[in-house]
């Protein structure tokens, strides 16, 4: 199995490092078009997302993501990974043009958190592993302010979404790479595992 990591900007090699705990076969830093055909899974890592948005777009990288979607292929999608897989920005992502993967049916909030000197670590009760409180990291942190039926919730804070889940595609408004906690790399390598089989 291969896993590719978007590697154009933001926490690569913290997704490296952490994908490395839970699974061993091969990891790729994807950085051109190519590539992404060929992996089983793909990571979208926090970032600058207008950045992230423009260079997916203009390497063909997004357009490769899209198709693999369409048959299936996971996604995790952190921070940054969150807005770029909305259907729905908000007036600045409207405002900056940005151009989104549109593969989960939801409208974000870019800074439903405020910025960067407003990031925080909260404890979240994650259903969908076990062990206790996940210790989040919110770094300039987007949120899903609306979902549509097809999404399921996997965890709020305040009034926002910051966990969801549709189909393959699993959207994070945190840093799970940030931490020593492998916990949610692990419950997405079982998805990617159970679709391999499939």
């Amino acid at each position: 199995m291969k896993i590719g990591v978007i590697a154009l900007q933001g926490n690569v090699e913290e997704h490296v490092d952490a994908l490395s705990r839970v699974f061993d076969g091969e990891i790729v830093k994807i950085k051109h078009k190519g590539i992404v055909p060929s992996c089983d899974a793909i990571i979208i890592p926090g970032g600058e997302s207008t950045t992230l948005c423009r260079l997916a777009w203009s390497e063909g990288i997004a357009q490769e993501i899209i198709g693999r979607a369409m048959q299936g292929m996971p996604i995790l999608g952190t921070c940054a990974g969150l807005i770029l897989l909305a259907t729905r920005g908000d007036d600045e992502v409207r405002k900056t043009g940005q151009k989104l993967l549109g593969l989960m049916d939801t409208a974000i909030d870019r800074n439903a958190f405020g910025r960067q000197r407003e990031s925080f670590e909260s404890p979240l009760s994650l259903p969908f592993i076990e062990g206790g409180p996940f210790n989040a990291v919110f770094i300039r942190a987007p949120a899903i302010v609306s979902a549509g039926d097809g999404v399921e919730v996997l965890a709020r804070l305040d009034e926002f979404i910051v966990a969801a889940r549709q189909g393959n595609i699993v959207a994070l408004a945190f840093h799970p790479e940030l931490t020593d906690d492998a916990r949610i790399h692990k419950y997405f390598m079982d998805i990617v595992k159970k679709h391999s089989r499939n």
